[in-house]
């Protein structure tokens, strides 16, 4: 039988999750269910689903029974909120002046986005390509780099999540992916991810990071010798966030042994992490950056890689050339997306409330034995649940527990490693809503302690 992995989240048929819909669903939500159960495939993470979303707004989302939810977890595409009222009149009235473009052409509104996105990308980050997920982005970005270094091979990170395609589970970590799929892409080095609270290599008992995890990723570099790029996500989604240190020697040693770094960040770019770009929290420019999920607004697809200028290398080769790589109501959606972050300064906004979020989750660290390591940058938060402090067990039954309850009063996140509760909200939220979650999920975490004593 296939182990259950539960690494990119939580998984659609454990018991708790059966247990709690036969309390929380009813009879016309069940018969959708069933419905979308018999004409969809089924596979892990997604279907069977949950339940069923009548409407979402703002941070919002709300089920065919009329109840709502703040929603943390949101597939990290509403970082305006969902059904913006910007990007929707941007899709409109795109819709009613020009629906798509056709091969071989361009258009008014792709041409600002590519223009756009070198102005807000940091150095000389100016060129990019669209395409219609971040899958695809990613896949991009690999051929660039083969390419413009005429090798072949990777180094990326056990755990990671760059899509779900043939390549990029090659390089991505998370074996409920990986498992069982057969030969994948030839020449996909991995290394541990730079977890200091889990350091494969014991830092903890060194006193804190000291950067093993670096040194080995130039260990590979320097062994293998025609490494084409490392590429990992800045902070993985979790998350992990590392010390900038840690993506300083990484870009050293990538140009010392000739190597691109290619930084995904297509789950937390465009503010979420207090900075538009997760990059410039580390003060380190990659050669090329993947953004996507929100750039479509939280309502269409549309992922982009950018790079440097002088990797447009590739002229007489297709790295992408997506049917709808520069689809104009995407483009506008996600032109309106940029320039509503800037107007309402969600930037700024992510990084105080995230700041002000990470200290309440430390606070709660103080008064909750089941709260083994809290960690965030801007609104990209988590609470990591273990057993026991000292052996650092990953409470997987606690945490799904945890999550379960926090549903039932209102609040709804994603599970990571099995353990992590992992808080990403709409960059709209306010700081009495943050505050309004934080108190029930601590409560929630207090009731399952309670009941874990109990037993």
């Amino acid at each position: 039988m296939t182990k259950l992995h539960k690494s990119e989240g939580d998984i659609n048929i454990s018991a708790r999750r059966q247990t709690w819909q036969k309390t929380h669903i009813d009879a016309q939500s069940r018969a959708l269910l069933d419905e979308d159960a018999r004409y969809f495939l089924k596979q892990s993470l997604s279907t069977p689903c949950l339940n069923a979303m009548r409407t979402c707004e703002g941070i919002f989302i709300e089920d065919w029974q009329g109840r709502r939810y703040m929603d943390f977890h949101g597939n990290n595409v509403h970082q305006v909120g969902f059904s913006n009222p910007d990007v929707i009149a941007a899709i409109k009235k795109q819709l009613d002046e020009l629906p798509f473009c056709t091969r071989r052409y361009t258009n008014r509104i792709a041409v600002d986005l590519a223009k756009k996105l070198a102005q807000i990308a940091p150095d000389n980050l100016n060129k990019s390509l669209f395409c219609p997920g971040g899958a695809e982005a990613v896949g991009m970005a690999l051929k660039l780099a083969r390419v413009a270094t005429g090798r072949h091979k990777t180094i990326s990170m056990w755990d990671s999540f760059h899509g779900a395609t043939l390549d990029t589970i090659s390089i991505g970590g998370e074996s409920v992916f990986r498992q069982g799929m057969g030969p994948l892409l030839a020449g996909t080095e991995h290394v541990p991810p730079p977890d200091e609270y889990r350091c494969v290599f014991g830092c903890s008992n060194r006193g804190g990071c000291d950067l093993i995890c670096a040194d080995y990723v130039e260990y590979i570099l320097e062994k293998e010798g025609d490494i084409a790029a490392v590429i990992s996500e800045p902070i993985r989604s979790t998350p992990y966030i590392p010390r900038p240190e840690y993506w300083k020697k990484i870009r050293q040693a990538c140009d010392r042994h000739g190597a691109l770094l290619i930084f995904d960040e297509i789950p937390h770019s465009l503010g979420r992490t207090g900075k538009m770009f997760t990059l410039e929290n580390f003060g380190v420019i990659p050669d090329i950056v993947a953004i996507g999920k929100g750039l479509g607004g939280g309502v269409l697809p549309l992922a982009a890689i950018i790079a440097r200028e002088d990797l447009d290398v590739a002229g007489e080769r297709a790295l992408g050339h997506y049917t709808h790589e520069k689809n104009p109501v995407s483009c506008a959606a996600a032109l309106a997306t940029i320039n509503y972050i800037e107007k309402h300064k969600l930037v700024d906004h992510a990084r105080q409330l995230g700041r002000y979020s990470l200290k309440r989750l430390n606070d709660m660290k103080q008064c909750h034995e089941l709260i083994g390591d809290v960690r965030g940058l801007g609104l990209f938060l988590g609470i990591e649940l273990v057993k026991d402090p000292h052996s650092r067990e990953r409470a997987v039954d606690e945490a799904e527990a945890v999550m379960y309850a926090a549903l039932s009063k209102g609040v709804s996140f994603k599970v990571t490693m099995g353990n992590i509760l992992t808080l990403t909200p709409a960059l709209t939220i306010t700081k009495k809503e943050m505050d309004t979650a934080l108190d029930i999920i601590e409560e929630c975490i207090g009731e399952i302690e309670k009941k874990k004593r109990a037993d």
